[in-house]
């Protein structure tokens, strides 16, 4: 097993790695022009290249494009490629407009450039990634981590490990003096330990690890700071695992406040830009959605007045982001419109269900309106879908986690919906199923999740049978 056959390359290969990013931005230029018909390349063409490698550098260093990917997926890596991207052409755009050369270049061509570049530096990364699997898969470019600590935590570390080998990473063993306090909490897994803390040092000392992971609970304070000050007389990495998964950890990560680290177990899951990006998506399918079915809503609407005693709009009471009232949009269905502290459910055979708005839930056409709650901001079109404040009441009491769901905008469709967790929740454990999912859809949330739910949504179709 070579251990560390690439890793005393690493700075080497990270700057074939820029290379290729660079030479990338640079061919894919002149080859835009190509295209169109157009082979000259002057020196305004010239000085644009040149800013947009220096942008990209200059933004892959602010987002730390080049540092290492091994327990990263491919999805985290192409996300800060994006931002790096979108980085540069804000910069070039902004310079253009400050120099008035906006009408020298060639819209298309331009945009041309902008589309093909990222497609190239993705399949980059892919090469990449495939020609490191296939190193490792040979025994090459591993790395060997000890874990200190051997409960609960560490179980979970070396599984995750172990569940994704194209990390390359491999554990060399578990290290605990703690058998008392295994014990006592209902532990033993000394079959698995490699030794006591004594010789994970002498081992760390020796250079036996390329790195080593700190997994004991948070009370082994003094323990944790004694073994952390023994292992900077070595020099290896060393790594803290917070000791936090009794907690349902939504989409953690770390920051500072000052120089002080801490790590946020429950936070939603897209940053400042993230959700820019998620409310001009929002924005631009809604406007695009009402647009088509316009006369559609307006046939449903006479049709609704024309067949039963009533509004046509009915408006309920939901829990929004940070658990906020907003009020949501449905055509009628009923004949009733409750928005109580006591609400019914539908359920198959209701009396309560119109004719026409049987129709109308069976295809989900009565969810329609939502598309304007969604172009009002109060809600988005992928998200967990809201349910009645008196149901939210309720389930928070019986469900833990329920209220997380919250932490972002509610949505027409969601996860939940389009693996079959739609309709009445008659139960606490159908509601707990559809919990589940809203919870995964946080924890693994992106655009391109977004994007799968709709496309999903669209090829399922809008016709459900748990839908009264």
């Amino acid at each position: 097993m070579a251990r560390g056959l690439l890793k005393q390359h690493s700075r080497t290969l990270t700057l074939i790695h820029k290379g290729l990013d660079i030479l990338a931005i640079i061919a894919i230029y002149p080859l835009a022009k190509f295209l169109y018909g157009r082979t000259g390349f002057n020196a305004l063409d010239l000085l644009a290249v040149l800013l947009a490698v220096i942008l990209f550098l200059l933004m892959a260093n602010v987002f730390t494009l080049y540092r290492s990917w091994r327990s990263s997926t491919l999805r985290e890596e192409f996300e800060t490629l994006f931002l790096a991207l979108i980085g540069m052409i804000l910069g070039l755009l902004l310079i253009a407009y400050a120099s008035k050369t906006t009408a020298t270049f060639s819209r298309l061509e331009i945009g041309t450039w902008w589309l093909l570049l990222p497609l190239t530096l993705m399949a980059i990364r892919i090469i990449i990634r495939a020609i490191l699997r296939h190193f490792r898969q040979g025994g090459y470019n591993i790395r060997s981590v000890a874990i200190i600590g051997n409960g609960i935590a560490s179980q979970r570390l070396a599984h995750e490990f172990e569940s994704n080998d194209w990390m390359g990473i491999v554990v060399a063993g578990f290290f605990d003096d703690r058998k008392k306090a295994r014990e006592d909490a209902g532990l033993n897994m000394d079959a698995t330990s490699s030794g006591n803390f004594d010789d994970l040092i002498r081992g760390a000392k020796s250079n036996l690890y390329d790195e080593i992971y700190v997994a004991l609970p948070m009370k082994a304070e003094e323990l944790i700071n004694r073994l952390v000050k023994e292992l900077a007389d070595t020099s290896i990495p060393v790594h803290v695992v917070p000791d936090l998964f009794t907690f349902k950890m939504m989409h953690a990560r770390s920051s500072h406040i000052g120089a002080i680290p801490i790590v946020s177990i429950y936070e939603a899951p897209m940053d400042d830009l993230e959700a820019i990006l998620k409310r001009v998506l929002d924005i631009t399918l809604s406007t695009l959605i009402l647009l088509v079915i316009a006369i559609p809503m307006l046939l449903i609407a006479i049709a609704i007045k024309l067949t039963s005693r009533g509004p046509v709009l009915f408006k309920q009471r939901r829990y929004g982001q940070s658990g906020n009232e907003i009020e949501v949009w449905k055509f009628r269905s009923m004949t009733v419109t409750e928005d109580g502290d006591t609400i019914k459910q539908a359920s198959k055979g209701d009396a309560r269900i119109t004719p026409l708005g049987a129709f109308l839930r069976r295809t989900s056409l009565d969810e329609l309106p939502q598309f304007f709650n969604v172009l009002q901001g109060s809600m988005s079109i992928v998200g967990p879908r809201p349910h009645a404040v008196a149901h939210n009441e309720l389930y928070r009491k019986s469900i833990d986690g329920y209220m997380l769901r919250h932490l972002v905008k509610p949505g027409i469709t969601g996860w939940a919906q389009v693996n079959g967790w739609r309709g009445e929740t008659d139960t606490d454990e159908k509601m707990q199923k559809r919990i589940e999912y809203d919870m995964e859809y946080l924890q693994n949330w992106s655009i391109f999740l977004d994007l799968k739910i709709i496309f999903m949504t669209i090829w399922k179709g809008f016709i459900n049978k748990n839908a009264y």
